[in-house]
């Protein structure tokens, strides 16, 4: 377990769970298509979802065009006890 300091100054320990999401970038940059993959539940895998459809992305190109591309993104989060 790691410590961390809160804003009144007591220790408490946290762990780090980590949901992973396949989704599809269109050829506009954004998120499309996101699907759970490595599930992580107690509505944590919505939350990853609602963050993951806020991102913009630099779309991928073939021949000089924007394509849509498939990826694997992971979303990180710190769970305090």
């Amino acid at each position: 377990a790691i410590l961390a300091v809160n804003s009144t100054f007591r220790a408490r320990t946290f762990s780090t769970a980590t949901a992973v999401l396949t989704l599809v970038v269109d050829s506009s940059g954004n998120p499309t298509m996101i699907k759970v993959t490595q599930s992580l539940g107690s509505g944590l895998d919505e939350k990853a979802i609602e963050a993951v459809r806020q991102w913009r992305f630099e779309a991928g190109t073939k021949d000089g065009k924007p394509v849509a591309v498939q990826m694997t993104a992971e979303v990180s989060f710190h769970l305090y006890k």
